[in-house]
């Protein structure tokens, strides 16, 4: 009996150690698997706080706290004026709200190109950057791109007229006086998405107060045309100067050489009077003065 016990309890001895071993190795396994998992893991990510707006949200609707929804944002991922901290989207709370200036879809992320200052209209105002200045330029169906504009846009300025006193015979001619500059407001509107089809009577541009002399100038002593630029286009244009004479190819006429005549004076002789034999000699000799 006690021998059937003792080898009962070798058994049992045995298979406990055994079941130890394979746990141990199980163990080791897992942690190797886990430690190749880390090694092989991405870097993690660091996260800041952004915010989304909760819904669609149009021009000039206010927005609100509860249209603002928290989220964490990739930090190498932050988009240029994009919203980290509660604080500076919402410094007064809801008392002094900003409005939406163009078009959002539920889940964008809240800029700050899309929004006005806190407590600001979406006016001009909120559309001009420290040092800009609104000009606003009279525009026709030729004059004003057909309607095509919109705020936004950015357009090259051009002048035509003729220059006082100008004895060249020129004529009227067209200059590019002022390249790339954006449009903020058609006739009496600000927004970017507002639907065509109609003819601008006028345009506001956003220049620096430098410029607004010479556009205002410009625009008083001849005629003002825009010529619109491509989306993406980065490019300045150069200074641009036509006039009939280049338009058509014309080559200027040669001017007539004015000739100086110079009178030559005759060569002086100088002579003295002989008489011999009944005849009158002339005989030459050095004039003394």
């Amino acid at each position: 009996m006690r021998a059937i016990f003792a080898a009962v309890l070798l058994i049992g001895l045995g298979i406990a150690g055994f079941a130890v071993y394979m746990a141990q190795n199980y163990i080791k396994e897992l942690d190797r698997q886990a430690e190749m998992a880390r090694k092989n893991a991405p870097p993690a990510v660091d996260l800041v706080d952004g915010f989304i707006v909760a819904r669609e949200m149009k021009f000039g609707e206010k927005l609100a706290i509860k249209d603002v929804r928290r989220v964490k944002w990739p930090k190498a991922a932050v988009v240029d004026g994009m919203f980290t901290d509660a604080e500076v989207l919402f410094p007064d709370g809801d008392n002094q709200q900003r409005v939406i200036l163009r078009t959002m879809e539920k889940g964008e992320v809240l800029i700050a190109a899309k929004l006005t200052e806190p407590g600001q209209e979406a006016g001009i105002r909120s559309r001009l950057k420290e040092g800009e200045r609104a000009f606003t330029i009279k525009v026709d169906v030729t004059s004003g791109v057909s309607g095509l504009l919109r705020p936004g846009d950015r357009v090259d300025v051009y002048w035509t007229g003729r220059a006082d006193n100008d004895r060249s015979g020129r004529g009227d001619f067209t200059k590019l006086i002022q390249p790339n500059v954006k449009l903020i407001a058609v006739d009496q509107s600000v927004n970017e998405e507002m639907k065509g089809g109609g003819i601008a009577r006028t345009v506001t541009v956003a220049v620096t107060s430098e410029e607004v002399p010479s556009l205002n100038f410009a625009q008083s002593s001849g005629r003002l045309s825009l010529s619109l630029v491509g989306a993406g286009d980065d490019t300045v244009a150069e200074v641009i100067e036509v006039d009939q004479k280049s338009l058509l190819g014309l080559q200027e006429e040669a001017q007539p050489v004015a000739r100086e005549i110079v009178q030559v004076a005759p060569e002086r002789v100088c002579t003295i009077k002989n008489r011999k034999a009944g005849q009158v000699i002339e005989i030459p000799i050095p004039c003394t003065n």
